[in-house]
């Protein structure tokens, strides 16, 4: 990869940085700064070089989001300006006041609809700014956006430090130290079986948990009652018969007549599940503390509905280990933050759909561009 730190003299250069700064925001404030913290090493060196940095992101899934708390989290740590709309007289006007090691942050790339279409004619309005490109923001390293594909292709194109960290420590977890064991929850079983089916053959035990353990549940014949499952059954899977796949021992189900902790093939009709069980737990401390490399995408229950127990002991139970773990997926990375066990973790990703693309394929067409 093209390292933004192999780029040379950048002393008065404009650099357009793609960065990840996709945050959760709650009543204008952002409550999780995981992502910013990760760019600021690129940040941090693009300043001391003295480049003239523009920042461009996204955040969130409405075209009236914006950036403008992600700034003010962002001047507690950098020089910075806001830009607002690229292209718009304002913009326009304080590129034209940048000093030397200065900052400007665009307004939410995603406001544009061309951003999402991989236009070229909106790269090119962002690229009249700039003299180098930085792709720095990893989460989206599976997306062909503009600011992601079209514009690697327009101007000279560089990794930045968290991307090329993020490679690094995923590298690490496709030859693995042996005892190997890859954990996957979450949901969208398509996405994820072929993940499993390639790392079968790479670790030593693949524990399958979530809405995902449903979908096996269901292909063994077993009563799933209400819970998550895929639309497209995995009934001719090869993998549903390997000895090396593990899923739940017990979960956590609700119906009609409350909450209730049970075995995966004593689901009733009417009701759901929505954890894995203190059983899965116990075994799945055992694991970790025999593993050397742990693989980690996904929580294992409904997270968001409140589900947590089983996570958050998995979490607690990754820290307290010996082994190199590798973490990625939102929910998985939340109960992270919640315990605040970052420092004790291998490597928290700040992928998720990204992190899964690159263990699948080993790169991505917006990473092949910048070498």
């Amino acid at each position: 990869m093209r390292k933004i730190t192999e780029a040379g003299d950048l002393k008065g250069k404009r650099v357009i940085l793609r960065a990840s700064l996709n945050v959760p925001v709650q009543d204008g404030v952002v409550r999780n700064n995981y992502r910013i913290m990760r760019a600021l090493p690129t940040l941090r060196y693009l300043h001391e070089m003295g480049a003239k940095t523009i920042i461009i992101a996204h955040i969130g899934r409405e075209k009236n989001e914006t950036l403008k708390p992600v700034y003010e989290e962002l001047e507690k740590y950098i020089p910075i300006h806001w830009g607002g709309v690229i292209g718009g007289q304002q913009f326009a006007s304080r590129v034209e006041l940048m000093g030397n090691g200065d900052f400007l942050l665009a307004e939410n790339l995603r406001q544009d609809d061309r951003e999402k279409t991989n236009d070229f004619a909106f790269a090119k309005s962002i690229a009249f700014y700039g003299d180098v490109y930085v792709n720095d923001a990893f989460a989206n390293v599976h997306r062909s956006h503009a600011s992601m594909n079209a514009l690697a292709k327009i101007l000279p194109a560089y990794v930045g430090l968290n991307v090329s960290e993020e490679i690094a420590q995923l590298q690490k977890v496709m030859k693995p130290e042996h005892p190997a064991l890859l954990m996957l929850g979450g949901a969208k079983f398509e996405t994820k079986m072929p993940l499993i089916e390639k790392y079968l053959h790479t670790y030593d035990k693949v524990f399958v948990g979530g809405a995902l353990a449903n979908d096996i549940f269901k292909a063994k014949g077993f009563e799933v009652g209400e819970s998550m499952v895929s639309a497209e059954p995995i009934t001719a899977a090869t993998f549903l018969t390997d000895e090396k796949l593990l899923v739940p021992l017990d979960v956590i189900v609700e119906g009609p007549n409350g909450k209730r902790t049970t075995t995966p093939d004593d689901v009733r009709p009417t009701e759901k599940i929505f954890d894995a069980g203190p059983q899965t737990v116990e075994m799945l401390k055992k694991l970790i503390a025999g593993a050397k490399t742990v693989l980690w995408n996904g929580p294992f229950g409904n997270y968001e509905a409140g589900y947590t127990a089983s996570t958050e002991a998995t979490v607690t139970a990754l820290a307290d280990a010996s082994a190199f773990s590798v973490v990625g997926g939102g929910d998985t990375v939340a109960a992270i933050e919640k315990l605040e066990v970052h420092n004790r973790l291998g490597f928290v990703s700040t992928g998720g759909g990204a992190m899964l693309e690159y263990l699948e394929y080993g790169s991505t067409p917006q990473l092949d561009l910048l070498k």
